[in-house]
């Protein structure tokens, strides 16, 4: 499976398009906008998710409800786009009107695109840049994200997220009992938190940094249960599904960093403390003593959950800006000020949690057969009561 998408933060539309999904699959708008919904929350968002209310139209690839095997269109509008039309239209500009557009951005902000961007394709107004640049592209990546985890779900496979930490201050409580409770508790958290104690201190530091004209990043962490064993291959390194989520996650906008299981701790144990014994029953099959791994060995599913955590800088965009240089008089700056806000990482589990989705459904299409999604179903339960009986 791939997807591409397409549009820009204020322009008219996002638009994504899905290729490669199974026939038959059910899918709904509904299964969409609940994680594009999902992704508006959180504590420390700013105003423009007070202007946007995303809602997914199926552009094609579905009839009466199930997927046609064709490629699926799915299309959000931009209500803030009624205020761009002359910014950020798509017919030419009278040589009088291009001389007076507002908004044009000659003075870019560290931690952004703008200024690389600006030099690769030779924009002196970096708004052209910045507009696709803007996490507002997550918005079709959640969409797509939200088709492959409803592949996923249709399969016994559930995913779900939670942070653990926001801005150097860390959540105490990272078990759970169950994913649905994971799922609950999380859902009903501002910043999406298991820690009713830390969220509060995390709000707090959000809204001291808002005050302060500053932002914080920090960490979010997927989990996925119900994967089968093998998935993903020791064969071909860029087959290699761990590497294929870690470079999902890198994909996210600001995200620098991405471990799996204990991470990185991992340098700091010997051996007999970092890897999983195997274990056997009947009626499990192979599991692991533990889970320090992170579900994930030889660049293949061990069935175990699949842990893996991605590191949010804090948005650059402040409200107190950052010194740079103006590309037309090379003149000592502040750095251009755009909407924005002080803390996304509660949302930015959700657009985690949507390229892990996105990545296990497509290494699962590419596996088993996946034409018509009545036989994936069918090898997915033949292939896992084969590993069972291995």
């Amino acid at each position: 499976m791939r997807y591409l998408t397409s549009g820009e933060s204020h322009g008219p539309k996002l638009i994504t398009i899905i290729e490669g999904l199974p026939a038959g699959m059910p899918l709904l708008a509904e299964d969409i906008n609940e994680d594009l919904a999902r992704r508006q929350k959180g504590h420390g968002r700013g105003r423009r998710m007070q202007i946007e209310t995303d809602t997914v139209e199926i552009g094609g690839g579905i009839r009466h409800g199930y997927t046609l095997g064709s490629p699926v269109s799915l299309i959000v509008d931009n209500n803030d786009w009624k205020h761009w039309t002359k910014i950020m239209g798509q017919e030419p500009l009278l040589e009088e009107e291009a001389a007076d557009i507002k908004r044009k951005i000659s003075r870019p902000r560290p931690g952004h695109a703008d200024l690389n961007g600006a030099i690769k394709y030779g924009h002196r107004d970096m708004r052209n840049v910045l507009e696709r640049s803007s996490a507002r592209e997550t918005t079709v990546r959640v969409a797509a994200g939200a088709v492959g985890r409803k592949l996923l779900s249709q399969l016994g496979i559930k995913v779900a997220s939670h942070v653990v930490e926001i801005g150097g201050i860390k959540s105490n409580v990272n078990t759970y009992g169950s994913i649905e409770e994971l799922k609950e508790v999380t859902e009903n958290s501002p910043v999406r938190c298991l820690d009713p104690i830390a969220e509060k201190v995390m709000m707090k530091a959000i809204d001291d940094a808002k005050t302060n004209g500053d932002s914080i990043g920090g960490i979010v962490e997927v989990v996925v249960e119900g994967m089968p064993i093998g998935v993903g291959s020791y064969v071909h390194y860029d087959r290699k599904l761990d590497a294929k989520l870690a470079g999902a996650i890198m994909s996210i906008n600001a995200f620098k960093g991405v471990e799996f299981g204990i991470g990185f701790e991992a340098a700091r144990k010997p051996g007999s403390e970092v890897h999983d014994e195997i274990i056997w029953d009947k009626e499990e099959g192979y599991t692991r003593r533990t889970n320090r791994l992170g579900g994930l060995e030889g660049g293949m599913t061990t069935g175990m959950p699949i842990v893996v955590r991605g590191v949010m800088k804090p948005i650059p965009t402040l409200y107190k800006p950052l010194k740079s240089v103006d590309i037309d008089t090379k003149e000592e700056f502040s750095a251009s000020i755009e909407r924005s806000d002080s803390c996304a990482v509660p949302a930015a589990a959700v657009v985690a949690e949507s390229v892990v989705a996105w990545e296990l459904a497509s290494a699962i299409v590419e596996q088993f057969y996946s034409d018509r999604f009545e036989g994936l179903v069918n090898n997915i339960a033949k292939h896992n009561e084969y590993a069972r009986e291995f």
